[in-house]
């Protein structure tokens, strides 16, 4: 099927479903621009390249820093570059405009805030791996989380040498141990009431659709965790007769044959399919 005959099918879809659900990986930022390497990573690290010889923002965020100063420097540039610099970008932007009109709701395991900016309901929001602009106790001894902003302003505005003052290290309050950035990535992450909260309401809505129509929209959803929204937006997809999958995704456009008659796949530009919708 030629791409003006998906995008028709597309539009019709989303135009007649009464509920809609996005979700949104990592090519969903990566094509509004949020870049971890190139020139973003360039413009914003090169002391930090300089220093360590880092190559982009993922593979730092592994980095093996010796002392606690250097650790929180990185990352409070880190945050501070996609979490706060960063206003909402012009594909979320279009997103929300196709969304606001029809029933939806968000799951997404992007963690730089992008749906918040750009005017979807916090309420409609499912971040399930966390959210850059909260620390926790790196040993998930609590499950309270806290808000890093001024924090983290603090620290890049003192940084020298790639490292900020020890007064500006991050400790928890109840144990004493050191915090961590609230983004999943080990036993320890911590899932805190407002996360239940948004899972609680995520099941809630999906319970409403069965042979409902409904679209879902799987945006730069890859195979890093795939059974997230990747898997489970292909089994509702099978099960409900009345569904409708659209997935843009330049590298893993395919997926079950069973739901072939049902899927709409884009390897295209995700900011001109989604405008062209």
């Amino acid at each position: 099927m030629d791409y003006a005959e998906r995008i028709k099918k597309a539009k019709k879809a989303i135009n007649t479903a009464e509920y809609l659900i996005i979700g949104g990986g990592a090519g969903l930022s990566e094509a509004a621009g949020l870049h971890y390497s190139g020139k973003r990573f360039t413009d914003n690290f090169g002391p930090f390249i300089d220093k360590y010889g880092m190559e982009d923002m993922y593979t730092s965020s592994f980095y093996p820093f010796e002392t606690k100063e250097e650790l929180w420097a990185y990352w409070a540039k880190h945050i501070s570059v996609n979490r706060y610099d960063t206003p909402a970008t012009k594909l979320y932007f279009d997103l929300f405009q196709l969304a606001k009109r029809k029933k939806y709701f968000v799951i997404t395991t992007n963690v730089e805030h992008q749906f918040y900016k750009a005017g979807f309901s916090a309420e409609k929001i499912f971040t399930v791996q966390g959210d850059y602009g909260f620390f926790q106790c790196a040993k998930g001894c609590h499950n309270q989380l806290y808000y890093n902003e001024s924090l983290v302003k603090d620290m890049v505005a003192q940084t020298a040498d790639c490292k900020i003052p020890t007064d500006l290290v991050p400790n928890c309050p109840v144990c004493g141990g050191p915090m961590d950035v609230n983004v999943r990535k080990g036993q320890f992450f911590v899932e805190d009431d407002a996360w239940y909260d948004a899972n609680n309401c995520y099941n809630a809505f999906i319970q409403e659709t069965p042979g409902k129509h409904t679209v879902y929209m799987e945006l730069g959803v890859g195979f890093n965790t795939p059974g997230i929204i990747r898997f489970p937006f292909e089994q509702m997809t099978y099960k409900n007769p009345n569904a409708t999958l659209i997935r843009i995704n330049t590298h893993h456009p395919y997926g079950e044959r069973e739901n072939n008659f049902k899927t709409i796949s884009f390897i295209e530009d995700m900011t001109e399919v989604i405008e062209a919708i």
